[in-house]
């Protein structure tokens, strides 16, 4: 042994550092993390999760509220509004052009002209595309040019099961079809293949069940889905980190229901020698079934006694687990425990603005989504076929123009203490920290439609003859007073 061979370290003694992440002692032992890209994890789960989502949404109570508050909050009661900026020459708005195409594009959005279906407005298909991305994972949604539409434009939606998940195959000219959708090299969307009828429509079709497909190019598909991994083709229900949670706890509630209803049909019987007069509902093994109903009594057979059963369930428990539980599904799901359980005890003003400003930010990015990824492409298409037939007076050479200077905003959202933000935004307004497009943004609108309102108020009031006694902005000054008056 070397007079330096104390200084070394025994292998034995020597520590290996890592993330306690990747621990795999027996607290780890049943995390089971998968190393396969997002198509893969997808391809086998997707029908599956879709079909568990839409399963919630037919028959538990919190996931139809979770989609309806998508639908209120998101897109709104009035649906996303537009406005067109467009400027003239000399770099005024061009409120005479502006104005014409957006009273065309209300038309085209009234009742029964967007779809090729004729059941829906505008409105309707926003609201159907919010439930279709969330309760799907994706929406599919097909532009069709005929002049059977109005403005030889309407859409069409796609159930996502005809963009058959199980359909992948390499073609001869370098593309590949993954679950369906078409992609270069670059897994950019060339084309859909979609099934000619839906998969799961054999009770109303006559035709054979071999799949058939047509081939719908990328450009007239609009395929709406929220992209988490990068080269992911389709799209994952919103509830898919959250169905387990429903699941169990809707098992878990009916339970106790069960429990309690047994415990509120408590019965007696009667124990006689002979057991005359016995009658049971069922047999099982032998074992007697008597049905448990309310203020029943029966007789019991010979040789057979009876234990009761009392249960104690739901206890005081209950409500805390239940809670605690939902919790965490509200999360999962992005809104408030608030909002998704309609429960407002033991909530202070505090906590509910919170909770609510919170909530509305993700609903904004949402709105936000909807405009960039479906309402702009709708509209441009529109804009395209409305303008090459001279629909609204401005000829297809202006497309840029108009396209490029569309606005469009979403719903507005009312505060929980108006009265003290209201003072808050006057407050802000004053000491410049405020504009009046901020402020008026808060309630959905913008600085020149507000504006406008307030002159058409007032021009209405005139009209009528009534005092308009309410003069926004300062306008208030006082009265030059004349010496001479009383």
């Amino acid at each position: 042994m070397g007079i330096l061979d104390v200084f070394k370290r025994s292998p034995e003694k020597t520590i290996k550092r890592t993330y306690a992440g990747v621990d795999n002692g027996r607290l780890f032992a049943d995390f089971v993390a998968s190393e396969r890209s997002a198509d893969s994890e997808l391809r086998y789960a997707l029908k599956e999760l879709r079909n568990r989502s839409r399963d919630l949404s037919m028959n538990n109570e919190y996931a139809r509220r979770y989609f309806e508050l998508l639908k209120v909050n998101v897109i709104g009661e009035n649906g996303v509004f537009h406005q067109s900026k467009a400027v003239d020459s000399i770099g005024q708005l061009d409120q005479t052009g502006n104005q014409a195409a957006e009273n065309a594009f209300k038309m085209w959005g009234r009742y029964g002209f967007p779809t090729v279906c004729g059941k829906l407005s505008w409105i309707d298909v926003q609201k159907l595309a919010m439930e279709l991305l969330a309760k799907d994972g994706e929406a599919f949604i097909v532009k069709h040019r005929a002049p059977e539409f109005r403005d030889s434009f309407a859409l069409e939606f796609i159930e996502a099961d005809q963009i058959d998940e199980t359909y992948n195959k390499r073609l001869a000219n370098g593309n590949e079809i993954r679950m369906g959708v078409e992609v270069n090299k670059f897994r950019r969307p060339i084309a859909y293949h979609v099934l000619t009828s839906h998969p799961g429509d054999y009770d109303f079709s006559s035709q054979t069940r071999e799949k058939k497909y047509k081939r719908v190019e990328a450009d007239r598909v609009i395929h709406l889905f929220k992209q988490l991994r990068t080269g992911q083709t389709r799209g994952e229900p919103w509830l898919a980190p959250a169905i387990p949670a429903i699941k169990q706890l809707g098992a878990f509630r009916e339970a106790a229901v069960v429990n309690a209803r047994v415990g509120a049909s408590k019965m007696g019987f009667f124990k006689v020698d002979g057991g005359d007069g016995f009658v049971a509902d069922d047999y099982e093994d032998k074992s007697p079934i008597i049905q448990a109903d309310p203020g029943s009594f029966h007789t019991l057979p010979a040789g057979v006694d009876f234990t009761a059963f009392e249960p104690a369930f739901p206890s005081n428990e209950f409500d805390t687990f239940h809670k605690s539980i939902l919790r965490g599904i509200a999360s999962g799901l992005g809104v408030s425990y608030t909002s998704l359980s309609n429960d407002l005890e033991a909530t202070s003003y505090s906590s509910i603005r919170q909770g609510a400003l919170e909530e509305r930010d993700f609903y904004k990015n949402m709105t936000s989504f909807m405009i960039q990824h479906f309402i702009t492409p709708v509209y441009t298409s529109w804009l395209s076929s409305a303008m090459e037939l001279d629909s609204f007076g401005i000829p297809l050479r202006e497309y840029d123009r108009f396209a490029l200077a569309a606005e469009f905003r979403g719903r507005g959202f009312s505060w929980v203490d108006p009265l003290k933000e209201m003072n808050a935004a006057v407050t802000g307004l004053k000491n410049g920290i405020l504009s009046l497009g901020h402020v008026a943004g808060q309630y959905g609108m913008d600085t020149e439609e507000l504006l406008s309102q307030i002159s058409r108020d007032k021009k209405l009031a005139e009209q009528f003859g009534v005092e308009y006694a309410i003069e926004p902005y300062g306008s208030q000054r006082s009265a030059d007073i004349d010496p001479d008056d009383d």
